[in-house]
């Protein structure tokens, strides 16, 4: 099963620029859907894996091997290995355009951000385009209102694909199990990233109690026995990786206390249920954090939705005046978004002071239903996937 927005983006790419990089989080299905598009390429392909030993000597001399295939798009399979390539494929690129062949060149896959692998990549510029394949979002799975999608489902087991799709909640529990596992032990540490799997760990699972919430960096550092600095460099690492958002508060022109430091959320919801021992529907209604959890959910999927014009901050003051999430839209307006999971909502009084401060043109509560209904001082109540398809027409 692959993403099927995903694919048509990374199609056009291969078709419009010599470099693309697929990049996203271990086991997201990277390497499936590179593959599944190689198809639609009207030219020879050649896979390379720098995680098989064979492929990465194969790049000792990387200039002289990669040079061997005029014509073909080479993939790169985890480049983030070998961060040298980048400087090597400039002059590769330039060759091939001299050579009358503008797009298609390479396709590069990578488990780190771009923010990451930027630093190594600089020397593309105007030659590279960006793409994130994230695990499963509703818009993904949903098809249409005669087709069965169950968002319960994806909320507990998560997005990730072997995941999601696996025969029934033991497997899918027993996969996030493996998987978190792995990426501290092996997955991360191959990275060149020297941190202590056993501490790592730790770090990780509390900070799924702290999901939704600002932390406080000294006090983690106290829990662990590290300093803050070292704290910043693990949320850092995972937000790098892609298992953690780090979501900025609104700063901006406001004469009021704000609090300033990012709310931070395990991004996957089933891999959150697993740091948390919820593995199934029923434990996870009866647990303190159901409505964190679902914020997170909420957020994950209305981010994912957005592309490069639009602005996402989350808003609260000293005095607790809050909006879960506040969107700047690419006309220019200001969408206030309070997220609940009950059918019948109550917003507190904070919510519409908030949103006076930063002078919201829509506010919403976006909740765990269908029904699309108003409220007093013109609030609109509306389910996650009926607003998801609100943003998809802007």
């Amino acid at each position: 099963m692959i993403q099927r927005e995903k694919y048509h983006d990374l199609v056009k790419a291969l078709h419009t620029m010599p470099v693309v990089a697929l990049i996203g989080s271990r086991q997201v299905g990277k390497t499936t859907l590179a593959l599944e598009v190689s198809k639609k390429i009207e030219k020879p392909v050649t896979y390379i894996d720098l995680e098989s030993d064979a492929d990465f000597n194969k790049l000792t001399d990387a200039e002289a091997y990669l040079k061997r295939f005029p014509g073909q798009l080479l993939i790169i399979d985890e480049v983030q290995r070998k961060p040298d390539l980048f400087r090597i494929l400039r002059g590769i690129v330039d060759e091939r355009r001299r050579n009358g062949e503008r797009t298609g060149h390479f396709l590069l896959l990578g488990s780190a951000s771009s923010d990451l692998l930027q630093k190594s990549s600089e020397s593309l510029a105007g030659r590279i385009r960006y793409l994130e394949l994230t695990p499963f979002t509703a818009t993904e799975l949903y098809v249409n209102e005669k087709e069965k999608f169950n968002l319960e489902k994806l909320w507990l087991r998560g997005g990730f694909p072997d995941s999601y799709l696996a025969s029934g909640e033991q497997e899918s529990w027993e996969w996030r199990s493996d998987f978190f596992s792995t990426y501290v032990e092996r997955d991360i540490p191959n990275m060149g990233v020297g941190v202590a799997a056993t501490q790592l760990k730790r770090f990780w699972k509390m900070l799924a109690h702290y999901h939704g919430n600002q932390i406080n960096l000294s006090e983690f550092g106290r829990s662990l026995e590290v300093s803050h600095t070292t704290i910043r460099n693990y949320l850092d690492l995972l937000d790098d990786f892609y298992m953690i958002r780090q979501l900025k508060p609104l700063l901006g022109n406001i004469k009021k206390r704000l609090v300033k430091s990012p709310k931070v959320f395990i991004r996957d919801s089933g891999i959150l249920h697993n740091l948390l021992q919820l593995s199934n529907i029923d434990v996870l209604y009866s647990h303190p954090k159901i409505g964190a959890s679902w914020e997170g959910f909420v957020v994950e999927n209305i981010i994912n939705q957005l592309d490069k014009r639009w602005e996402y901050n989350y808003y609260r003051t000293a005095a607790q005046a809050e909006i879960d999430l506040v969107l700047h839209t690419p006309d220019n307006e200001i969408w206030a978004i309070e997220i609940k999971r009950a059918l019948s909502p109550k917003l507190k009084r904070g919510f519409y002071e908030a949103c006076k401060d930063i002078n919201a043109t829509h506010k919403w509560i976006v909740n765990a239903g269908k029904d699309r209904y108003p409220l007093p001082e013109e609030v609109e109540v509306i389910g996650l996937i009926e607003f998801l398809k609100i943003i998809q027409k802007k």
